[in-house]
């Protein structure tokens, strides 16, 4: 069972955290994985903004030393599956649709689409928003994923078969105090992912939406710990989870096992959506 052999993933966001992991997962399930990223910091003025609005995450995102494309690559390729690192801004819709068609005419198709590039470092209560950094998320995380699956969607309908995977957040189903952009753009690849469902229904196509909740990833672990250790306890589980954790349910959506789930939502949050006491 979910046996991803000759399919071809393109994974945003692959460099670390949950993109790194999905990365090698995919590879594990027998797929080629084509790994995409960028650092944020080629915006001095944006990196400044968010510097000061959240130092730790800002220093985390915007560091040349935790982007590591080529490593994970590299990774893949050890499994014996063809990959390639390849710097692409989700933002630019000029160089997505380039890549895009780079990545069918060397790895002959795009099956699968994991839409996983998101910033995580805008925090403070509405007040202290930034109106920069609010532009940038959406950008980012909701107008970036619209732009690659708009690329993709072509090859995917061509072929007759496709796999799109968001990666939303329990912040975009319940909410984020002191995260007003991320919360806003992860509830909206909620309804964009619903939308993708009902248009890729009748071309083979699904399209899912995962929302993670507490991961072990480094940004959770540059965060506070008192916060962090408040938001394990908010959890059914008492515990935070693993990038494994959603990288096995990416596979998993990926798989021809997975062919009549569509415009669904799986939270993958360890209980943090219950009622907890």
């Amino acid at each position: 069972m979910f046996d991803l052999s000759g399919r071809v993933a393109v994974v945003t966001g692959g460099s670390r955290g949950l993109g790194r992991a999905d990365a090698l997962a995919l590879a594990q399930a027998g797929a080629d994985v084509v790994v995409t990223d960028i650092l944020l910091e080629s915006d001095p003025t944006l990196q400044e903004t968010a510097e000061s609005a959240q130092s730790a995450l800002a220093q985390l995102f915007t560091s040349h030393s935790v982007v590591y494309a080529e490593r994970t690559s590299a990774e893949v390729r050890e499994m014996g599956r063809r990959s390639v690192a390849v710097k692409m801004d989700v933002t630019d819709r000029d160089q997505v649709a380039e890549v895009m068609a780079q990545v069918k005419r060397d790895f002959g198709s795009i099956d699968i689409l994991v839409n996983n590039a998101g910033t995580l470092d805008h925090m403070g209560q509405i007040e202290s928003q930034s109106d920069e950094l609010w532009e940038r998320d959406l950008r980012v995380n909701l107008t970036g994923a619209y732009n690659c699956t708009k690329a993709a969607w072509p090859y995917m309908r061509e072929q007759n078969w496709g796999r799109v995977i968001f990666m939303s957040s329990v912040a975009g189903t319940l909410g984020g105090f002191g995260q007003a952009s991320y919360s806003a753009t992860k509830a909206g690849l909620i309804g964009f992912g619903k939308s993708m469902a009902l248009e890729g229904a009748r071309f083979g196509i699904t399209s899912n939406v995962i929302a993670p909740g507490i991961i072990g990833t480094e940004a959770f672990n540059a965060g506070n710990p008192r916060m962090n250790e408040r938001m394990v306890l908010r959890t059914a589980a008492r515990a935070a989870g693993e990038p494994e954790d959603v990288a096995h349910t990416v596979v998993f959506l990926a798989s021809p096992e997975a062919r009549y789930i569509t415009g669904q939502v799986i939270t993958v949050a360890g209980g943090i959506d219950l009622f907890v006491f």
